[in-house]
């Protein structure tokens, strides 16, 4: 089965994880550090790290983002889950 290391932020609007990935890719701000700032999720605190898992593990719209064609390493776009919006970076992806 598929698996992925990935890191996420989670923040409550779309408008602020636009925010958040703009100061990423145009300031060169540090996810980890963002997420550590910002980041709604337990997970925050570790830079947003989510740890290795499987497909399914994660909840569907996660899925299909990590496991799709985004580049290592490239943030994504924001994406809605019941939990709020999230932009997700993966690091590493084990067939």
């Amino acid at each position: 089965m598929p698996r992925a290391v990935a890191s996420h932020i989670l923040v409550a609007s779309e408008a602020e994880a636009v925010d958040l990935k703009n100061k990423i890719e145009q300031e060169g701000v540090e996810f980890a550090d963002l997420a550590k700032q910002h980041s709604k999720c337990p997970s925050g605190s570790g830079g947003g790290s989510l740890g290795e898992f499987e497909v399914g593990a994660m909840v569907p719209e996660f899925d299909k983002v990590v496991f799709s064609d985004l580049p290592i390493g490239q943030v994504s776009e924001p994406v809605k889950t019941q939990f709020g919006y999230h932009l997700l970076i993966v690091e590493k992806r084990i067939a």
